[in-house]
């Protein structure tokens, strides 16, 4: 080929280029009837597509509501070990009950084996109480009802009504507690 030459153009290797292709014209019929070909095949490509799309639709959606369910049916349970921990806990005080009649020692000592067990369960279940006592006064973990005057530092836990309770070092309950502030007649000198 001479440097003036250009090489005729190809689709893909050993076809000829479109130019080539349209110097020998199909007759009218033929180019129809395969431009209609075409179309049927390319219709038929579409609905297969189609259909494969709908199907990987619905196969998201079903996982989708599967997820949420598997997720209800979790929130539901959660809590059933904790709450097969309790069942003990409620028949020693059924027991107790049932044998408060023969004698108060019994209730005492069936009343002290239900409150370890209760213990043992909360420990199980990552919940742990706190008696803040003395502590410096922390209103994420105490909840103060009061102040009252007291010897020694000011702004601590002087006394505890109700015990307060974390579960996983978050606190579920702060602590009932009343504060201590400085003696009037300390505060004037």
């Amino acid at each position: 080929m001479s440097e003036n030459e250009t090489p005729s153009l190809t689709q893909s290797e050993g076809e000829p280029a479109a130019t080539e292709a349209s110097s020998h014209p199909l007759p009218e019929g033929d180019r129809i009837a395969s431009t209609e070909q075409l179309l049927r095949e390319a219709e038929l490509k579409a609905a297969e597509h189609y259909d494969a799309w709908l199907r990987a639709k619905a196969e998201t959606e079903n996982v989708r509501k599967r997820a949420q369910e598997e997720a209800a049916r979790a929130g539901r349970f959660a809590i059933e070990t904790f709450a097969k921990a309790l069942l003990p806990v409620k028949d020693s005080l059924e027991a107790s009950l049932a044998s408060a009649a023969d004698s108060p020692g019994s209730l005492r000592e069936g009343v002290e084996l239900t409150l370890r067990q209760l213990g043992a369960a909360f420990a199980g279940a990552g919940l742990a109480e706190f008696d803040p006592k003395g502590e410096k006064f922390d209103p994420h973990r105490h909840q103060a009802i009061g102040m009252i005057e007291a010897e020694g530092e000011p702004n601590r836990v002087a006394s505890v009504l109700q015990k307060g309770y974390c579960l996983h070092e978050r606190v579920l309950r702060p602590a009932l507690v009343m504060v201590s502030k400085a003696r009037e007649d300390s505060a004037s000198s």
